[in-house]
């Protein structure tokens, strides 16, 4: 293993040594770093290309200048990262430690989200292949990833940004509105949970009448305004999550997986009361350490409540409990979405269409972290759907291929249960092309982000190289590919690690 890791990083040092070298040289010969000074008539202008010429080496031939550059980020292996400044005499490493956690924050998001609804919708389209349901996310994957993603930005500024904010000044939901969407949502679930007609019909009538009473309870009660969930929504989802999370990991039949999982769901119900005065003084760190105390409940849960299997009853109820966890805090951030909207910086718009944080804003932690998910929304959404399309065609894939496969169907032969099937032997191999895939989308998403932190006006990494290219500033555009090539290596060598966590037949050697 550390044979195999040593191999690939020299090889990655390598291929980066030849893609910046490239860059380099293709930038350095795309303009002229003093252009702004010929064209200008102030009488100190040869002063002043001289310094620009002595700063950024221009006397030195772009290949002999590229080493001079190596130099100094050859230093970051060593904790002295030296990457030159920029024409305005900014430090670039200052200025990519800002941009780069914009950039990431907006990318991490986005990958996440990709990856857990691609991964249910690959997986259920496979299990339901040549349904109604299939057929329909077949068509949306394929417009989505075909769709520029600039033009999906604008439309989710017009139709989300600007029509949300003209709605919610009287959020009331038409009739039509709610039946289209309750009928949109009775064929999703049906289509998903599958089987006879019978059932088919009975979940497509509830998933109906419970979307049109959420609807119409929202309407009735301005819900938009004031949102909340409470601790009657809190339990419900959380006992919702219990059932499902125990259904995946363990079946229902291991009833004290599915105890322990409920168990966690009525000590978080509990917490909803007692921690909210910790709420409101937490900070990130608190959340953080807050999620590991509800996993390390949810162990607990597991061990005590026991069985055949304590391990199984553990991660069901850790599962769980970091799901309700989740939920408190959506609940508490629900709590500060009307003084968020009330504040004057805000001004009843509370979906922005373009920046990373508004302005002038004032408030506790709850306050600008409903300001930043606001903010993150539509690029989030704009990455995603591009993404998601992309992940469950993949996942849908390799379902299929693995599903028909020999050894499945001596699985199901020796009489295993369709869940024990699918979770166990088919998800964890169909994982495998996916692997790959997330460790390209990750260095491609950096790309995507340009453009969509162009659309959104976001100053990240994406303004750094694009001001870099305009001004011919060769050093936050070299610091920028420094960074997304560096990530892109990393997270191609977790992919080759992944294999054989996913595959015990893969050697990592």
């Amino acid at each position: 293993m550390a044979t195999f890791i040593v191999r690939r990083l020299i090889a990655s040092v390598f291929v980066l040594l030849g893609a910046t070298f490239l860059m380099y040289i293709m930038v350095a010969n795309s303009g002229d770093p003093l252009s702004e000074f010929r064209a200008s008539s102030s009488p100190n202008k040869f002063e002043l290309m001289a310094a620009r010429s002595a700063k950024l080496h221009l006397d030195v031939p772009p290949v002999l200048r590229y080493f001079i550059w190596l130099k100094g980020a050859a230093g970051c292996l060593i904790g002295r990262c030296d990457l030159g400044t920029t024409l305005q005499n900014q430090p670039v490493t200052t200025l990519l430690a800002g941009a780069m956690g914009q950039t990431i924050k907006l990318i991490t998001v986005s990958i996440l989200l990709a990856i857990i609804f691609g991964i249910a919708v690959g997986i259920t389209t496979a299990l339901r292949q040549y349904s109604g349901y299939d057929y329909i996310s077949t068509f949306f994957a394929f417009l989505f990833f075909s769709l520029p993603v600039f033009w999906v930005a604008v439309l989710l500024k017009q139709y989300i940004a600007i029509g949300f904010n003209d709605f919610l000044r009287d959020p009331q939901v038409s009739l039509t509105t709610t039946v289209v969407l309750s009928l949109i949502m009775a064929v999703v679930f049906a289509g998903i949970v599958g089987g006879s007609w019978k059932t088919r019909g009975i979940v497509a009538a509830a998933a109906f009448v419970m979307t049109a009473l959420a609807l119409w309870y929202i309407s009735a009660t301005k819900w938009l305004l004031d949102p909340g969930l409470g601790p009657v929504v809190i339990g419900v989802t959380g006992a919702a999550f219990a059932f499902a999370v125990t259904a995946l990991t363990a079946g229902l039949r291991n009833r004290r997986a599915l105890y322990a999982s409920l168990t966690t769901v009525v000590i978080g119900v509990i917490c909803h009361f007692t921690l909210q005065g910790w709420l409101d003084s937490v900070g990130i760190l608190g959340l953080l350490l807050g999620a590991l105390v509800a996993i390390g409940v949810g162990i607990g849960a597991g061990y005590a409540w026991g069985g055949h299997d304590k391990a199984q009853s553990a991660r069901a109820a850790a599962i769980t409990a970091f799901l309700v966890g989740g939920l408190i805090v959506i609940d508490r951030l629900m709590q500060s979405w009307k003084p968020f909207m009330n504040s004057r910086a805000v001004g009843k718009r509370p979906f922005a269409t373009t920046g990373s944080q508004t302005p002038g804003l004032k408030g506790d932690f709850w306050v600008h972290s409903t300001d930043t998910m606001v903010h993150l929304l539509l690029p989030t959404i704009a990455l995603m759907l591009i993404t998601l399309a992309a992940h469950s065609r993949y996942v849908r894939a390799s379902m299929l291929d693995v599903l028909s496969q020999d050894y499945i169907r001596t699985a199901r032969a020796k009489g295993l249960s369709e869940r024990t099937v699918v979770m166990r032997h088919a998800f964890r191999n169909a994982l495998i092309p996916l692997a790959t895939i997330i460790a390209f989308d990750f260095g491609g998403l950096i790309g995507g982000a340009v453009i969509t932190e162009t659309v959104f006006g976001w100053k990240a990494m994406g303004s750094v190289f694009q001001d870099g290219l305009r001004t011919v500033d060769l050093n936050p555009v070299m610091g920028f590919l420094l960074v997304t090539g560096a990530l892109a290596i990393i997270f191609n060598l977790i992919a080759d690690l992944l294999y054989a966590v996913l595959d015990p037949r893969i050697r990592v050697s």
